[in-house]
């Protein structure tokens, strides 16, 4: 089994059970673990891989919440530290019967924002055969982009890839301006970047797909491949060598797309992990992408091995038929 490395700040969600109403007249919530990166360290283990997650969570009840989660699920947690002087972050989440709910956030000034450099140490990177990062960790402070900076580097000595998801939360964010500088200047340092279409118009000012992919290429010799997600219908694919392709999406019954995009991330990443073609890694992004928005939670969605191919073979069957 190869291990997937990824850093970022998880979240405690509570999550609404009262369909159609906003959070503020809400008053029912089931309590859930959630976080870009945490979701794609949870769903790879699913698939039959290690996951290592580098967060930094209160010395509160829910980060004993997050932690005990993050083990239940097989992730491995040895080098996850804890903040007695700030809290674990928290996240509210309305019910809606299809598409984006509304979400709410209480993670100004918590443990997550507060991880330092001394989070990312050589045990860290034991037999780490890739690493994922996305732009959401990025936006939580100056300290949390240190820490980005000082684990990208250490990837880098050790030849590790590494995949980036800019993530984009401009809420997050000071202003645009520092948001694009400092999102592309990561995925920059990325072998793999995975925007989505608009986010990729956002950042580079490019329209097309293939604009935005020749804006990554141009801009580092580090980059060798750009996957573009375009929602329900797919997504594209190139190479700098000059290859490209587009993978059309499944069908799928929207309930909830959070995590769609983490899920993508972790099919494309653990497929390369596994020495599939571009491709076929891009084929399991789209299907555990539609996976995740058939379930309510950020990760309840994310499939077994099992789960996953089977899903497959029916989609393959379906248009055969």
């Amino acid at each position: 089994m190869a291990t997937l490395l990824t850093l970022g700040e998880p979240l405690a969600v509570f999550a609404s059970t009262e369909e159609g109403l906003p959070l503020q007249d809400a008053t029912h919530f089931e309590k859930h673990l959630a976080g870009a990166e945490a979701n794609v360290a949870i769903g790879t283990v699913r698939l039959g891989h290690q996951a290592r997650y580098l967060a930094q969570v209160g010395a509160d009840p829910m980060g004993a919440f997050i932690q005990a989660g993050l083990a239940a699920a097989g992730v491995d947690t040895r080098a996850m530290a804890t903040d007695r002087d700030h809290p674990t972050g928290v996240q509210f989440k309305a019910k809606t019967a299809i598409g984006d709910p509304e979400i709410f956030y209480l993670r100004r000034n918590s443990a997550g924002a507060h991880t330092t450099p001394a989070l990312v140490t050589p045990s860290a990177l034991t037999d780490v055969a890739a690493a994922h990062l996305t732009g959401i960790f990025a936006a939580l402070s100056a300290d949390a982009r240190a820490t980005m900076a000082a684990l990208i580097h250490a990837l880098h000595q050790a030849h590790v890839p590494i995949s980036f998801d800019p993530n984009i939360r401009p809420a997050l964010w000071p202003d645009s301006a520092t948001m694009v500088t400092t999102l592309n200047a990561l995925a920059a340092q990325a072998q793999l970047v995975l925007p989505g279409i608009k986010e990729g118009q956002l950042l580079t000012g490019r329209q097309t797909a293939q604009d935005i992919a020749a804006f990554y290429f141009a801009q580092s010799t580090v980059t060798t491949t750009v996957v573009i997600k375009d929602g329900p219908r797919g997504a594209h694919w190139f190479t700098r060598a000059g290859a490209s392709g587009f993978v059309a999406g499944f069908q799928a019954q929207v309930v909830d797309t959070v995590g769609a995009g983490d899920g993508f991330a972790l099919g494309v990443v653990t497929a390369l992990m596994e020495g599939s073609a571009l491709a076929q890694a891009v084929q399991r992004g789209t299907a555990i992408g539609a996976l995740a928005v058939m379930a309510p939670g950020d990760n309840d969605g994310y499939p077994t091995r099992q789960a996953l191919d089977a899903f497959i073979t029916r989609a393959a069957s379906s248009k055969e038929s």
